[in-house]
């Protein structure tokens, strides 16, 4: 037996040896890759030294001779801290995804090669000005210096994420940065769903239901449109979706978690300091690593310092000595389905004004990771690419006999963004960025800006002319040979919204409405904010002048102007009412849960339970209004809508009409819907969160979720590459956090101001900024994760262009010198 012992011991050590050494090789290999800040390397492609001078927070600081140089130490700077994240960007647009993740990306890919964004964004590079052409070239060069130097170093493949995915990395190219331009505008874009969806609800609804559900802004009259079964016939009442299942790799998030953001700005008048302020933060998904990266460049036109896109050589939001720019998602219709009929007796044509005309066709080839490869035939129309029934749930409103092609401003072959953004960088006043953003094209933006006279916000981005006989003005898909429904060009650039040097001193957008002008000038029908902009309208005329920390502090707002208004309403005839309860019974916690949601104020504290109650009750709510009337439809809708729930409780129009149950024979009354709904909130939130009603917390459930978008999900691994963070804010809060919408973790936080700057014009280098993760992409990189925290608690890091400050506290310092 004591030998028996002997031997289990000593394999028991050997294995536990074995272990060890494993993780140590593990750690070994992975840690190859995490660059040396401080060191000397002599590289191809620059006139002269240029020094990366890295800061406490390990923001670059790029000082060179000549403009080209300085983009080509970004593209340096980029492959160093995000090259894995910066490769995967590039097969997502090229619709290469397959060749790492097999079948699993296979429907992601062919999405992304009917679009064909790769093939325009080669054909834009010829367009570019003379400037951008040059630094697209340098910064590809920086770029693939940094792979040279991997090989050549043997330095871990570059990210560790290559041990498990091993493929060969093909040298960056200028396409390479406009291809990630043009996810960005797909990212933020939802028009398709959006008209997709309204077609599937008008088949169940009547037009004036439809206005409930799907409202316009709520200051604007609501517009007669034929039904979409009389504009479209032949397609069923409901059909179960088709389109894609929800995937971390995905670029196609649901139209609710698209883009969003806050920019405002106020004149010297409306400042304590006697000069402009400006604060801006882009809303986008969280990721680990963020999407946005802190960068520092010294042009010879002056000093930069923003947030970049890993891949992009531009500062997209940010500012110099004389000027601070933001961007917000202007919601502009760029999207149209058509629906393209399909000669029966040829299938290679479809109907056109002219008769029928053969479709421009290209075969594409994805190769799928241990599977057969598959080939694609790509086909477009007049109107643009046709896309799968699968895409979007388009065979869901699509007849047969029938195809469904798209138009999208960001499909152009001409696209000259990039342009526009980098002159924008050198742009010293108001009027130079506004007159540089004209050759942008998308995504559309609002340009918000501060030089340190004036404030403005222009509509940057092509606006689509559609003919004023447009049989859905945009909202529905419509018959492709029609003349009627045909494109006609863009606007010109003069005709965007703009605002110069507002009469009140304060100019602002939190993706809410900004023009009043009609179809076909509108922009859009479908505006992606009606509440923040109540609390910000609030805070700012609050104060008669505001500093740099108010603004913080508007920034960080988590008081929901929606939770205010929704528990109001939906209590009214529930507070203090019902008789005496003992303690455990539904209707005893029922009154529980009214007395805290009667004092809350509608801060959407991490720390309350009350936000929880409040999210969870008006979500059943809206399930009991909606789910007799749509059916499976209904699950669509995963996020409240303020709108709907004020118009059906105000009884606007005779939305109240949603509280009946129409199977059931009892005409049941909002008030009942109420109190069936704050019992189903109460069980769920017991049964999830704990007994006590009063003991939950919305941090609990709204869990920021930084997540790897490959190795998020891997057992183990997830541990070291997500970041999870319980947060404050909500959908409704300025401190934007938007929840997944999806059970079983409806509020998990998944898309929110990744970056946030608030910039001081009298005194710039008392700006600051911050990202909701760190530099590096490399999980073992004390800079993975280390700007999180100063992220959740609502803290910044100083934005100086002061070169003395950044070399104070250095990280590293990395001089390119000439080989």
């Amino acid at each position: 037996m004591a030998r028996v012992f002997r031997w289990l011991v000593r394999l028991t050590t050997a294995l536990l040896v074995l272990a060890v050494a494993a993780i140590a090789l593990v750690y070994y290999f992975a840690s190859r890759s995490l660059p040396d800040y401080s060191t000397t390397q002599q590289v191809a492609g620059i006139a002269a030294p240029v020094e990366i001078v890295r800061d406490t927070a390990n923001v670059p600081h790029i000082f060179g001779q000549t403009n080209e140089d300085v983009y080509f130490a970004l593209g340096y700077a980029h492959a160093q801290d995000r090259l894995w994240q910066m490769t995967m960007l590039r097969r997502t647009a090229q619709g290469r995804l397959s060749e790492l993740f097999g079948e699993r990306t296979l429907r992601i890919d062919e999405v992304l090669r009917r679009f064909d964004l790769y093939s325009v964004a080669v054909a834009s590079v010829q367009v570019q000005d003379a400037e951008t052409t040059a630094a697209l070239a340098a910064y590809a060069e920086g770029v693939n210096a940094w792979l040279a130097e991997v090989n050549e170093g043997a330095l871990g493949r570059g990210a560790p994420e290559m041990w498990l995915f091993n493929h060969a990395i093909a040298p960056w190219q200028p396409a390479d940065s406009l291809a990630l331009l043009k996810l960005m505008a797909l990212d933020l874009t939802s028009n398709l769903e959006d008209e997709v969806l309204r077609a599937r609800t008008s088949l169940l609804l009547s037009n004036e239901r439809l206005a409930d559900i799907l409202p316009d802004d709520p200051t604007s009259a609501v517009v007669e449109l034929p039904e979409y079964a009389a504009l479209v016939p032949g397609v069923p009442d409901y059909t179960p979706n088709m389109r894609l299942a929800s995937d971390p790799l995905s670029p196609f998030t649901l139209p609710a978690l698209r883009g969003a953001s806050n920019a405002w700005a106020a004149t010297s008048e409306r400042s304590a300091t006697g000069s402009t302020l400006l604060a801006n933060d882009p809303h986008l998904g969280l990721s680990a690593p963020s999407i946005w990266y802190l960068a520092r460049l010294e042009l010879e036109t002056g000093g930069i310092i923003g947030g970049t896109i890993p891949g992009i050589p531009a500062v997209m939001v940010g500012r110099s000595d004389l000027l601070g720019w933001g961007l917000t998602s202007a919601y502009v219709d760029d999207q149209d389905i058509f629906i393209e009929e399909v000669n029966p007796d040829n299938p290679e044509e479809y109907r056109t004004t002219d008769g029928w005309q053969r479709f421009r066709t290209r075969d594409s080839i994805i190769t799928v990771k241990d599977a057969p490869a598959v080939t694609l035939r790509l086909r477009w129309t007049v109107n643009g690419p046709v896309m799968p029934r699968s895409t979007y749930d388009l065979g869901t409103i699509t007849p047969q006999g029938h195809v469904a092609s798209v138009s999208w401003t960001a499909l152009s072959d001409r696209d000259t963004s990039m342009s526009a953004a980098l002159a924008i960088n050198r742009a010293r006043t108001v009027e130079e960025a506004i007159s540089a953003g004209e050759g942008f094209i998308a995504p559309a933006m609002n340009l918000t800006l501060a030089d340190r006279n004036r404030v403005g916000m222009k509509v940057i981005g092509a606006l689509p002319a559609r003919d004023p006989n447009h049989q859905s003005q945009g909202r529905l898909p419509s018959f492709g040979y029609l003349p009627e429904n045909r494109w006609q060009g863009r606007f010109p650039y003069d005709q965007n919204p703009l605002v110069l040097d507002p009469e009140g001193g304060i100019i602002g957008n939190t993706n809410n409405k900004t023009t009043d002008r009609p179809f076909p000038n509108h922009i859009t029908h479908l505006w992606g904010d009606t509440q923040r902009i109540q609390r910000w309208q609030g805070l700012m005329q609050a104060r008669e002048v505001h500093t740099r920390d108010s603004f913080i502090e508007a920034q960080l707002d988590t008081v929901s102007f929606a939770a205010r208004t929704l528990s109001a309403l939906m209590g009214a005839d529930l507070w203090f009412t019902g008789d005496p309860a003992p303690a455990g019974t539904p209707e005893r916690r029922r009154q529980d849960a009214l007395t805290l949601l009667a004092a809350w104020n509608g801060e959407m504290n991490e720390h309350l339970p009350e936000p929880l109650i409040y999210a969870a009750w008006t979500r059943a709510f809206q399930d009991r209004l909606i789910r007799d009337e749509l059916g499976p439809l209904a699950s669509e809708f995963t996020h409240v809508d303020p709108v709907l729930i004020e118009r059906v409780l105000r009884d606007v129009d005779g939305a109240g009409v949603w509280c009946d149950v129409i199977q059931s024979a009892p005409v049941e009354t909002c008030t009942d819907i109420a109190r069936q709904a704050l019992d189903d909130a109460l069980i769920w939130v017991t049964e999830t969160y704990g007994a006590a009603i009063e003991a939950v917390r919305w941090g609990d459930a709204h869990v920021a979720m930084h997540d790897h978008p490959v190795l998020g999900g891997t057992p183990i691994l997830e541990w070291v590459v997500n970041i999870r963070q319980s947060t404050s804010g909500g959908d409704f809060t300025l401190n934007r956090a938007r929840t997944s919408g999806e059970d079983p973790h409806p509020f998990r936080n998944v898309h929110g101001g990744a970056y946030r700057g608030v910039y001081d014009f009298a005194d710039p280098d008392s700006s600051v900024f911050i990202i909701s993760t760190g530099q590096s992409g490399h999980p073992l990189s004390r800079h993975y994760d280390n700007l999180g925290e100063l992220w959740r608690r609502g803290e910044y890091i100083p934005m100086s262009l002061d070169p003395a400050l950044a070399r104070a506290g250095a990280v590293g310092v990395t001089v390119l010198e000439p080989r």
